[in-house]
Formats: structure tokens, C-alpha cells, sequence
């Protein structure tokens, strides 16, 4: 009862890795594990931690002791997301009011929906608990995801909320698509940032405003899912856009 049977994990489209940014309680790392290995999900990474697991994270981890072996362990954003080619960051924070941030959020079966079709490495990444990801990496992150919790309690436990992730994901993604196409690769994401936070730059708007059309047009770019094909392309016209700006700029 309850044992891991010595089969394969699935060979799921898109290659999902599970972010963890300074968890706060060692148990929950040994929990993420277990969760995420009962959806045939085994790539995880954490920052900010010394990848020495103690005994109650291994006893949560239970039969997915091989998930916490093979953990990458990464001292900073940067270099966990290198070969990533697109960063997903995940909140269940509501904000209030008519001037609302961050309310680009996906679904978990949304996300599944967007990119039915497209091969490539996606990380999800989970904050600390009991204040999640701060707003400046949650703008580091090419899409939002939340979990339509109840608002009266929409936090949920580390664990829980990366178990509800695998599981929609588990359910939805069909692995006998036909005709997949390769996502974005990880230098095409660096440059579709760095374009859009120029084109954003040039535009006649206050400070404050820049950050939020930089933030929204990644958002609505990324949210399309566009394949390697589609990226060049829409590099060529935001390159375009962004250099006339420029120009237009200096004039």
C-alpha cells in the first residue's frame, strides 16, 4: 500500500520544473516532492538553500526520495532560470481597487490550454511561505499563475498549492499530440524582455506608467504561447518598433 511502483514518470510536452525560492520550513520541501511526484512531475529546483535535507524532509518526501536527490540546488534567480524558456510565478494574493497590477493571471487548466502543442522547459515557481514572491520577482516572470481558491482563504500551504498545479496539469496535458512545436528558447525569452522594456522606455508615458505597459505587453506576448517560429518573427517587429521609438526619441 502506497509504495512507488518502479515504473517511468510520463513523458509529458512540456518539461516542467519546479521552482522553490527560499522555502521556510524543511518539511514542506520533503511534501513539494511527494506531491509532485504523484502527478509524474520530478524536476525540481530551489534557491536559496544549502541542499542538505534534514530527516523530516526526507520523511515527507516519503517514495519520492529521488526527486530530493536529484534536486538542482541554485543560489539565485539567474542562474536557476538560464535554460528556461518561460518563467512562470505563482501568487494567491488578491488585489483590490479599480488599478489593479497584477491581474493578468492564468489558471492552472488556462496555462495547459495556451500552450497545448509546444515542446520546451517551463519553470513554475513557488515563493517562501507566508509571504510568497515579492513583486519584483513576480516582474521577473514572463506569466502570473494563481489557483482559484475561495477568497475568504485563498493562501494555501507550499505543498498544497504545487500539488494542485501537478494534479491540473496531470489531468489535462495529452500526451499523444501531433505536430508539437518547439517554445521560445531561453535567449529568445532574454530578448523579447529586453526589447519590450525598450519599446517601453521609449514611450511618452510618466515613470510609474512604464514599468506597467513593460509589464503588460511581456505579459500579452507571452500569453499567446508563441513556438521558435513565432518568436523570431514578433522579435523582428518588436525590434523594428523598438529601434523607430528610439529614433523617434532622439529626433
Amino acid at each position: 500500500m502506497g509504495n512507488r511502483l518502479d515504473i517511468p514518470t510520463p513523458e509529458y510536452p512540456l518539461e516542467i520544473v519546479f521552482v522553490l525560492v527560499k522555502p521556510a520550513f524543511s518539511g514542506n520541501i520533503g511534501a513539494v516532492c511527494r506531491g509532485m511526484l504523484n502527478f509524474g512531475f520530478n524536476k525540481l529546483r530551489v534557491i536559496g538553500h544549502d541542499g542538505k535535507w534534514d530527516e523530516e524532509t526526507r520523511n515527507r518526501a516519503k517514495h519520492a526520495q529521488s526527486v530530493l536527490d536529484n534536486a538542482e540546488i541554485h543560489e539565485n534567480w539567474e542562474s536557476c532560470m538560464n535554460d528556461i524558456s518561460l518563467v512562470i510565478g505563482t501568487s494567491g494574493k488578491r488585489e483590490l481597487g479599480s488599478k489593479i497590477q497584477f491581474r493578468h493571471f492564468l489558471t492552472p487548466n488556462e496555462l495547459i490550454d495556451n500552450f497545448h502543442g509546444l515542446t520546451g522547459r517551463v519553470a513554475i515557481v513557488f515563493g517562501p511561505e507566508g509571504i510568497g514572491l515579492l513583486q519584483d520577482e513576480l516582474r521577473q516572470c514572463d506569466l502570473l499563475l494563481t489557483i482559484p481558491s475561495w477568497e475568504g482563504y485563498p493562501i494555501l500551504n507550499l505543498s498544497h498549492a504545487v500539488t494542485v498545479v501537478a494534479y491540473s496539469m496531470y489531468t489535462k496535458i495529452d500526451e499523444s499530440l501531433k505536430n508539437k512545436k518547439r517554445m521560445m528558447d531561453p535567449d529568445q525569452r532574454r530578448t523579447m524582455r529586453e526589447t519590450a522594456a525598450r519599446i517601453a522606455k521609449s514611450l511618452p508615458l510618466h515613470e510609474s506608467k512604464r514599468r506597467g505597459a513593460e509589464e503588460q505587453l511581456i505579459r500579452t506576448l507571452m500569453r499567446s504561447g508563441p513556438d521558435e517560429f513565432e518568436a523570431h518573427r514578433l522579435l523582428g517587429i518588436l525590434k523594428d518598433a523598438a529601434k523607430a521609438l528610439e529614433e523617434y526619441e532622439d529626433e
